[in-house]
C-alpha cells in the first residue's frame, strides 16, 4: 500500500514546496526588485514618517481637507462587539446594503441634505455619498474634487481659482487614455495643499 501512495506524498511535498514556498518567495523578491514602491505598500513618507498609503483610504473630517469616499468598514471594540472603523485597512468590505436597504437610504439622504448646505447649487457627485467595494477607496473622481473647492478655499482663505487648478494638477487621467476614469488621489491633493502648493 506505501507503494502505492507514496507519489501521492512525494508530489504532495513538492508542490507544497514549489508553490507555497518557492513560488510566493520568488514572486516577493521580483515585485520587490522591479516595483519596490508598490510591493511595500505604495507607503508615503513625509520626514522620515509614514503619514499613508496610495493605495488606503484616509477619514479627513476638517473643512481645510478634500474629504474621501464614505468608508463601510467596521472594528471590533474593547467587548468585541461590531463598530464602524472608516478605512479600517485590516477589514476590506463593503456595506452589504442592498439598493432597497432604509438604512442605505437614510444614510445616503442625510449625506445628500448635508453636502447640498455645503454648496447649494451643485449636483452631488455620486461617489461623495457612496461607499467602494474595498471600503477604503484612496481616490475621488475630479468632479468630487471640484464640489468641493469653494469650501476648502474658504476654510484655507485662497482663491478658489487656485485650489481648482491644484485640483486639476493632482487628476490622475485614465490608464493610457482608455482605462478606467480620472481620479484624484485624496491624500496626496491634502499634502500639497499643507505644503502650500497652489494651482
Amino acid at each position: 500500500m506505501l507503494k502505492e501512495i507514496r507519489p501521492a506524498i512525494v508530489l504532495l511535498a513538492l508542490f507544497t514546496l514549489l508553490l507555497g514556498l518557492a513560488y510566493p518567495l520568488g514572486m516577493t523578491r521580483v515585485a520587490k526588485t522591479f516595483f519596490p514602491h508598490q510591493a511595500e505598500g505604495s507607503l508615503i513618507v513625509k520626514n522620515g514618517t509614514v503619514i499613508g498609503s496610495e493605495i488606503i483610504g484616509q477619514t479627513f473630517t476638517s473643512e481645510k481637507y478634500f474629504h474621501g469616499r464614505p468608508s463601510a468598514t467596521t472594528g471590533t471594540d474593547d467587548k468585541g462587539n461590531s463598530i464602524s472603523l472608516p478605512n479600517n485597512a485590516a477589514n476590506s468590505m463593503g456595506s452589504n446594503l442592498g439598493p432597497t436597504s432604509k438604512a442605505l437610504m437614510d444614510r445616503i439622504k442625510g449625506d445628500v441634505d448635508k453636502l447640498k448646505a455645503e454648496n447649494p447649487g451643485a449636483p452631488v457627485p455620486v461617489d461623495m455619498v457612496t461607499t467602494s467595494a474595498s471600503g477604503f477607496d484612496p481616490d475621488i473622481t475630479p468632479a468630487a474634487a471640484l464640489f468641493q473647492v469653494p469650501r476648502v478655499a474658504k476654510a484655507r482663505n485662497l482663491d478658489p481659482a487656485k485650489v481648482q487648478a491644484l485640483v486639476d494638477q493632482f487628476t490622475k487621467p485614465r490608464t493610457i487614455g482608455i482605462i478606467g476614469e480620472p481620479t484624484v488621489n485624496v491624500l496626496k491633493l491634502n499634502m500639497a495643499l499643507d505644503a502650500g502648493v497652489t494651482g
